[in-house]
């Protein structure tokens, strides 16, 4: 397997998560984001996903994109050891919280919008960091109301298993603390953040670790 990435986007940071979990072997690919215009841009990469998007994972021949959509697959083939429960009420539980980060939190301060808010409808970079944080901020609190109305958690979102949940919220997290977000109203998802960072799959896949970090 060949994973496109880089080190850190947050969505390659969920299958980066994933993989490991599951002890799967795979060659880093570099994009870099910035450098040459953004390799995402390439024709060569676009020829792999026209959206300049990554991840992408080309597994045989197999390519794949969104990062949720790669999680789902190597669960359906790589399926030990699991990160959806059996339980089909549990299942679209971790489902819909990493959906809410992925669809609801992430995509308002992915890189090509906060670029778009500078260089577009020209914001400053102090204007573009307050959007960022308030619709972090305000995503995680909804997350943190819905973990303790729900009482499902433990030391990770669905009691004290692994499950997709978790490889979605601690690449969240990692942004969150990069950009300075105030994360003390949301202890319950610090806690399970807190739990993941002591798993060898989610320190080996964070960014720092990477070959293309610095």
């Amino acid at each position: 397997m060949r994973l496109y990435n880089y080190f850190r986007s947050s969505a390659s940071f969920r299958v980066r998560i994933a993989l490991k979990y599951k002890g799967l072997p795979y060659d880093y690919a570099r994009v870099h984001l910035l450098n040459d215009g953004g390799q995402q841009f390439a024709p060569s990469f676009r020829a792999l996903n026209p959206d300049s998007l990554i991840p992408v994972l080309d597994d045989g021949g197999q390519v794949l994109t969104q990062s949720l959509a790669i999680i789902e697959y190597l669960e359906e083939t790589r399926p030990e050891p699991p990160l959806l429960p059996r339980e089909a009420g549990e299942r679209a539980y971790v489902r819909s919280i990493a959906l809410a980060i992925a669809c609801e939190i992430h995509p308002l301060n992915n890189l090509r919008v906060l670029r778009y808010l500078v260089k577009t409808l020209g914001l400053s970079e102090e204007q573009k960091n307050i959007w960022y944080r308030h619709w972090v901020e305000q995503g995680l609190a909804s997350l943190e109301a819905r973990l303790v109305a729900e009482g499902r958690s433990g030391r990770y979102a669905l009691g004290d298993a692994i499950t997709i949940a978790d490889v979605v919220i601690v690449p969240q997290i990692f942004n969150a603390q990069r950009m300075d977000c105030n994360l003390s109203a949301v202890p319950a998802v610090m806690r399970i953040f807190d739990h993941c960072m002591q798993l060898p799959a989610f320190v080996d896949a964070q960014p720092s670790r990477q070959p293309d970090a610095g």
